[in-house]
Order: structure tokens, then C-alpha cells, then sequence
């Protein structure tokens, strides 16, 4: 039997975990996606609260993780559509109150998968998902939910998300590839997350952030963005509003 060329790790296994991923994401992500005020103030102490819950594909080759997810147990235990409109940034919230006040955990919630870009296209994507819906399973939780972030969005940024979701390929799946994963392993799409991450920075930051100039107020089109980025240079400010898709895999 040929030796498997990837092994699973968690938090719990690797406490150097939180490292890898930061440092991963910060390649990863466009520059502007790091500087969320939930994910500065909760991010770090949900994988301590729930190593397990992150894990890395680590590759056998070079002991170097090659892809990582993280996802947080919640409970929340209601109707798929009235999951909020507030994304990642609930969940996060959501996440550190639930384990704080020792609630019992229902549902697991996707936060990220990232592949190193080497290894994309190799079909990493589902095998991540895969284990992270494991992961449920093995911990008692009935569903799997993730604000999904559909990447080629920023291809069509002026698109209202409500008719992007509803877009297909040619074999009838979505369009978008993170959520043609999710919808190939039984994933059922549920509504747009229209506020899922707020970010907010000066005229000069997101000048920074995006590498682009910001000559006048209004809406503008920034690489990597779903949406329009808002800019208000009166009030020296850039407001982005990131939308993405509830999507919801049952575990049993």
C-alpha cells in the first residue's frame, strides 16, 4: 500500500498550528480582509478555547502544512433561514459567548479553508471540507454551516450576491467554485450573507490596503473585493461590507 503523501494535524496535536495558519493567511487573503476588528479580537482565543476544531494537511515531503481549516462549535440550533446576516463576524462573537458561559454546542460553523497555492487545483478543496464535516461528526454535532466567501464574486462585484448564488455551470452546479465544493458533498445553499465582515480604515489605509488611489469620494472597485469598497474622504473614511453565502451540510 503506497505511504499517504498528506496527514491530518490539530490545534491539539500542534500547538504551533495558530502560527502556520496565520502565516498561511496572510498570503493568502487580499490585504484588506486582515484587518477585521472581530477577527483581531476573537480569533486567537477561539483556537485556544477549540484546537481541535483547526487542523492542517500537512504534506509527508517537507513536514510543511499545504492547506488549513478552521471552524467553531456553536449553539445555535435554529431554522437555516434565519441564520443572520452578519457572517463570520457573528460567528466569531457568537463563538467565544457560547464558550464562555459553557452553553451546549449543537452545530459546527466553517470559518476558513486555505490552500497554500502550490497545491490548489490538486482537489484539496473537498478533502478539507470532507474533514471538517468529520470533524462534526466525531464531536456530536448535527449540521455544518459556513458563510461561504465565493472568490470569483470579486469578478462581478456589482452583482447583487441574491442572483450571483443563483448562477450555474454547465453541469448544474453554483458557479463559483468554493461553493460548487460545498454543493457537490451535499451542501444545500441557503441565502446571501449580505453583512458577514465589516472593515473600516482612513483614506490612507485602504490606499495601502487596496494599492490603489482613492482621488475623490464614492464607490470604488478594489481588486479581490465582492463589493464596491466606499470612500468618503470628507469623513477620511473607507467602508467595505463583505457579502457571502450561507451554505449548510446536515451531519445526520
Amino acid at each position: 500500500m503506497p505511504k499517504p503523501e498528506y496527514k491530518i494535524l490539530t490545534g491539539k496535536d500542534r500547538p504551533d498550528l495558530l502560527k502556520a495558519t496565520n502565516n498561511t493567511v496572510n498570503k493568502s487573503w487580499p490585504e484588506f480582509m486582515l484587518h477585521d476588528p472581530y477577527v483581531g479580537e476573537y480569533w486567537d482565543a477561539l483556537f485556544l478555547a477549540y484546537p481541535e476544531f483547526h487542523f492542517g494537511l500537512q504534506a509527508n515531503s517537507t513536514g510543511e502544512f499545504i492547506a488549513l481549516g478552521n471552524s467553531v462549535p456553536l449553539a445555535w440550533d435554529g431554522k437555516p433561514y434565519d441564520l443572520p446576516d452578519k457572517g463570520i463576524d457573528w460567528v466569531l462573537e457568537q463563538g467565544f459567548d457560547d464558550h464562555s458561559k459553557g452553553r451546549p454546542l449543537k452545530t459546527l460553523c466553517a470559518l476558513q479553508i486555505v490552500i497554500d497555492e502550490a497545491y490548489r487545483g490538486k482537489g484539496l478543496s473537498s478533502r478539507m471540507v470532507r474533514c471538517m464535516m468529520a470533524t462534526g461528526m466525531a464531536n456530536s454535532l448535527d449540521r455544518l454551516i459556513a458563510p461561504v466567501r465565493p472568490p470569483s464574486k470579486s469578478n462581478y462585484p456589482l452583482a447583487p450576491m441574491d442572483r450571483f448564488i443563483r448562477w450555474k455551470d454547465n453541469n448544474g452546479f453554483p458557479l463559483d467554485p468554493w461553493m460548487r465544493v460545498h454543493a457537490r458533498l451535499g451542501a444545500q445553499t441557503i441565502k446571501p450573507c449580505a453583512e458577514s465582515m465589516l472593515i473600516t480604515g482612513t483614506v490612507d489605509e485602504w490606499e495601502k490596503w487596496a494599492k490603489m488611489h482613492f482621488p475623490e469620494s464614492g464607490s470604488y472597485i478594489v481588486p479581490g473585493a465582492l463589493s464596491p469598497v466606499e470612500i468618503d474622504r470628507q469623513a477620511d473614511t473607507g467602508t467595505y461590507i463583505e457579502p457571502n453565502v450561507w451554505m449548510m451540510h446536515y451531519l445526520r
